[in-house]
């Protein structure tokens, strides 16, 4: 939205040009999205308070969590209000990729708002149902999936790179439908599951986006592109606006959410940050790189599925408890341990997924 007005103003005042720089806007949008939460992050957490928008926790979970009932959450609107917000002031409104994750975000969003009311308000301790919930978010990421297909201008847009081999790709025609539903779906959930202690799924996610943004930047410069041997795709660059009001917005929210939180994000912001990653991760053509990046929530996924696959077939369990972090906790690591140390590995693996840009 600024970027018509700064492009007006650099017509009579040349200083204005500066604005057409994308790493200047991702700069902005990244300090628009941390102060919108500054400002309104207290408000929102005393408004919460006062509607009495607390969260549950399991009776079978760690016994530590108890201290958590009643901790206000739904601090996800927020991020997604912050995230927008920005992104519309210093993205080219002009560029379909910016309308497409916009539009992801926020419909999973809603379907997240959808799933902590009926939650928290109507004391539905189903919420939607699993059922609903799943079938919602098909129709979103084959929304998003469809919109990425038909609006495709080159063969690379649709093409499955491959880590490490400068020269392979592998065309999916109507796969790429496929693979895009199931990276947005399945990026949505393993961060929703990840969710489950202070600060522990907020800062993964503001690594794998700082990361993707970078993947965009480069992946929209045809000389950057060139240079590292990768697709050079028109107007993707512009999606580093995006990642850096989610990376903005994720530090506001954990401003308020590092232990102990002050706040939960609830399913409207796990569901929206997971497949706002997604979504970046199939423009950028990285879905293998975010497998790596994102392994914490990958391995938090897995968990689950074991833990829930070896009880149904032998009727005994893998892990203590799942996700993966329960597990530990009920080992006896404090809570801020198993945060900081899956923190650490999400670094690590985000700075591999960053290195296979070079190695090739």
């Amino acid at each position: 939205m600024l970027t018509w007005l700064f492009n007006a103003l650099a017509e009579h005042y040349s200083f204005f040009n500066v604005f057409r720089y994308l790493t200047l806007r991702g700069i902005c949008g990244v300090l628009t999205s941390i102060t919108i939460f500054f400002i309104f992050g207290p408000t929102m957490i005393r408004k919460l308070s006062e509607y009495q928008i607390g969260q549950t926790v399991r009776d079978d979970g760690p016994p530590t969590h108890f201290d958590k009932v009643g901790t206000p959450t739904m601090g996800g609107l927020l991020i997604l209000l912050s995230v927008v917000i920005a992104t519309l002031l210093w993205a080219d409104l002009s560029n379909r990729f910016v309308w497409i994750v916009l539009f992801t975000t926020i419909s999973f969003g809603v379907i997240g708002w959808i799933d902590d009311y009926r939650k928290l308000i109507d004391k539905n301790p189903r919420g939607m149902g699993a059922r609903n919930k799943f079938v919602s978010q098909t129709l979103a990421g084959l929304a998003a999936a469809l919109m990425l297909y038909f609006t495709a201008q080159t063969p690379a847009e649709t093409e499955l790179l491959v880590p490490l081999f400068k020269d392979i790709s592998i065309p999916l025609g109507f796969g790429f439908i496929a693979l895009t539903w199931f990276v947005i779906v399945g990026t949505s959930n393993a961060v929703n599951l990840t969710d489950g202690l202070d600060g522990l799924a907020i800062m993964p996610t503001v690594m794998v986006a700082g990361a993707l943004g970078i993947f965009a930047y480069v992946t929209g410069n045809t000389i950057f592109a060139q240079y590292l041997g990768i697709p050079f795709i028109n107007g993707v660059g512009e999606v580093l606006i995006f990642c850096a009001a989610l990376v903005g917005a994720g530090l506001g929210f954990l401003w308020f959410n590092t232990y102990p939180a002050q706040v939960f994000m609830g399913d409207i912001g796990a569901l929206s940050l997971g497949a706002a990653i997604g979504v970046v991760a199939v423009i950028v053509r990285q879905e293998i790189v975010l497998v790596i990046m994102g392994g914490i929530f990958v391995i938090e996924t897995v968990s689950v599925i074991l833990q829930v696959a070896s009880f149904k077939l032998v009727g005994r369990r893998i892990f203590r408890m799942a996700p993966l972090h329960h597990h530990f906790e009920l080992k006896g690591w404090p809570e801020p341990r198993v945060i900081v140390r899956f923190w650490i590995i999400s670094l690590m693996l985000v700075l591999v997924g960053l290195a296979t840009l070079k190695i090739r």
